[in-house]
């Protein structure tokens, strides 16, 4: 592959719903580029992005690939990218490493959900965008519905730039509106428009100048005047308004036959922005922007497990030129790191290369300590300059993994820090009072990816259910309670009695001792034995097991023996007393309740709702943001740790929520009473 300048780099994010087409658009590029010979299929498991054993058996896209396509003069590097919400974290990856969106739509299904949602990432990138409306061959696909449905969705700056020649089976090509210049097969061979697309044609220009007048006062008056627009007027401001993100060209095409994608490379390579010129983020309020000249800085945005070559990094270049003998400072790390090679990858595939220049992406394999997210620069005399962390969506579907073996218990641990080294939208944490390895992601999807993982490639086999719920218990009344331990068997024997009083405190005050008893029924030096006793019975009720909190004991009074008594026997009996007076204080089950900000289609906030209140949940405002309502809620744990999964499907994946635990509160008020 040969080398290019900055200027002719284009990267470009393949985003949209799962099955509109991403990795069919990658794969028939790569074959008209002259990169492959035969066309894979998704189905048949041979496509050159999905190369990951889980993607062959799922038959979706897991993880970004980059697929680097050599087009009319430049590479484009196509950043294919999953279409199901349990990977989003892949997407927002690859729009902090991309230039620019080609937003893939089903002409049949139309908008879904995720094709919103990956609408909302480019605009959080800030980047300029192609929307490609796919699978015309097929029956029902309708352009026109689509692209209205989009313009009336997304604004009146989306306007057609080709439109499909034929429908279903007929379909056999695209019309530049520009040019008014057919194209038809997959070479996109020029031939004559069909008389009956002229009126046609004539609409989709105007819709075309239309969204380009707004962004270009010289076009505008010529349009107002009645003045005729030349084709190359209309080029012209048209890549100045795509290039800036004002205006989002529409394209016609069916990736499986390859139809009308000669005219997308085409459009892309013209339309999309370059790099250079793009002002990144860093941490604060600075920015680099990216210049071939510029000092070294470059951004480490996926980290992935080859099984033969080890680690692969994947790094975007946002400033000058990246070479293997750099040794490049890691920021966060705060040391240099030792890079061996360059790659740039195609799939599984990879091409060493002796450099990467400001804008590229490439890939080193076998790095040290570097991982997702990290910042390297030339020296620590650059050691300031760090780019802001990559925005990944907050995980929120809870399961606990059990290994299967003592082995497998061994290896957990070191295990899953490598998976969430490869997904950081893996987290992971140990609930000290269920004593369960939480993982926490996106959905029920990566949950079992993850297990497979684990499994194939690190050796350990773990079963993923769903979490136990951390209950905790506490009273609701003031009692007394007492115990005697006494223990006679030959020689010494045992003697501890107290008598204490249970009583409820304040919500989150946790545990208090006081010692309240008459000058010698309880020596003394057995006081630190009953708190201990005491203490030690907290993490165990008498109701569930579950930790006793929110309570304050004091001691009253009690008797000693001068032989038997002893430590351990006062620490007993204040155990089983405590035990006795949470039975007959009318003890209560708490449980921890989560914070849930939902932001949802306003349409569906009534049906999101209705459902929370099924969930014993307590709605606190609802605030309309433009199409979408953000919802501030609150409802039981145990009712929302798979709340991922009945929300997409409330909301058709249009939904989106971040939950945190918060306060306990009182589960069942049947759990009053012993009985």
């Amino acid at each position: 592959m040969q080398a290019y300048r900055s200027e002719d780099l284009r990267n470009i994010a393949l985003m949209g719903h799962g099955g509109a087409g991403k990795t069919t658009l990658a794969e028939a590029a790569l074959l008209l580029s002259g990169a492959i010979n035969r066309m894979g299929k998704v189905e048949d498991r041979n496509t050159v992005s999905d190369f990951d054993d889980q993607e062959h058996q799922h038959r979706y896209s897991i993880s970004a690939s980059v697929i680097p396509v050599e087009w009319a003069g430049r590479r484009l590097n196509l950043l294919d990218t999953p279409g199901y919400p349990d990977f989003d974290g892949e997407v927002v990856a690859a729009a902090t490493a991309a230039d620019a969106a080609f937003v893939v739509i089903d002409g049949v299904a139309g908008i879904q959900g995720v094709s919103e949602a990956a609408w909302g990432y480019a605009d959080e990138a800030g980047l300029a965008r192609m929307v490609a409306i796919t699978r015309l061959v097929r029956e029902n696909a309708d352009y026109d519905a689509v692209l209205a449905a989009l313009r009336t969705r997304f604004g009146s700056n989306v306007a057609p730039l080709t439109i499909p020649i034929g429908s279903a089976a007929t379909f056999e090509g695209a019309v530049d509106v520009v040019t008014g210049k057919a194209y038809r097969g997959a070479d996109g061979a020029v031939s004559d428009t069909p008389a009956s697309m002229t009126e046609a044609i004539a609409s989709a220009r105007d819709t075309l100048i239309e969204a380009v007048s707004d962004t270009d006062d010289d076009l505008l008056n010529a349009y107002i005047e009645g003045t005729e627009i030349t084709d190359d007027q209309l080029a012209a401001a048209l890549a100045n308004a795509v290039r800036a993100g004002q205006v989002v060209p529409v394209v016609a095409m069916a990736g499986a036959s390859a139809l009308g994608v000669w005219q997308a490379l085409d459009a892309a390579a013209a339309l999309l922005p370059s790099p250079l010129g793009r002002a990144h983020r860093l941490d604060g309020d600075a920015t680099v922007t990216t210049e071939a000249g510029g000092p070294l800085v470059a951004h480490v945005f996926k980290t992935t497990a080859d099984p033969f070559v080890g680690r692969l990094t994947y790094i975007h270049v946002l400033s000058g030129t990246l070479r293997p003998d750099a040794n490049p400072w890691n920021v966060r790390h705060g040391q240099t790191e030792r890079l061996g090679h360059l790659f740039l990858v195609r799939g599984k595939e990879q091409i060493a290369v002796p450099e990467l220049v400001a804008g590229d992406i490439g890939v080193a394999a076998k790095l040290a300590v570097t991982v997702t997210g990290d910042t390297f620069v030339a020296s620590e005399v650059q050691k300031g300059t760090r780019v802001a962390p990559i925005p990944f969506p907050e995980p929120a579907y809870r399961s606990a993994f059990h290994p299967r073996t003592k082995a497998d218990i061994d290896k957990l641990s070191q295990s899953l820090a490598r998976v969430t080294e490869q997904d950081p939208t893996i987290r992971v944490a140990r609930d000290p009072e269920t004593g369960e390895t939480i993982v926490t992601t996106l959905g029920d999807a990566q949950v079992n990816i993850a297990a497979a993982r684990l499994e194939k490639n690190y050796g350990v086999a773990v079963d993923a259910t769903a979490p136990r719920i951390p209950y905790r218990e506490t009273v609701t009344a003031v009692t007394k309670s007492e115990y005697r331990h006494k223990k006679q068997s030959g020689g010494h024997g045992q003697y501890g009695h107290v008598v204490i009083q249970v009583s409820p405190a304040a919500r989150g005050a946790g545990f208090s001792f006081e010692e309240q008893v008459v000058v010698g029924t309880v020596p003394k030096q057995f006081i630190p034995a009953v708190e201990k006793g005491l203490v030690e019975t907290l993490p165990t009720g008498p109701l569930s097991h579950s930790p006793i909190v929110d309570i304050r004991v004091s001691l009253l009074d009690g008797s000693s023996h001068a032989v038997d008594s002893s430590e351990m026997a006062f620490k007993l009996a204040a155990g089983q007393a405590l035990k006795q007076g949470i039975l007959d204080a009318h003890p209560i089950l708490l449980e921890p309740v989560a914070r849930l900000t939902i932001t949802v289609p306003s349409g569906l906030v009534g049906d999101v709702m209705s459902d929370l209140n099924t969930r014993r949940g307590h709605v606190h405002g609802v605030e309309p943001n433009g199409a979408v309502s953000i919802i501030d809620a609150e409802a039981p744990l145990a009712e929302v740790q798979r709340y991922a999964i009945d929300l997409r499907a409330i909301t058709h994946g249009r939904g989106r929520f971040t939950l945190r635990t918060g306060h306990y509160t009182e589960v069942l008020h049947t759990c009053r009473s012993r009985s």
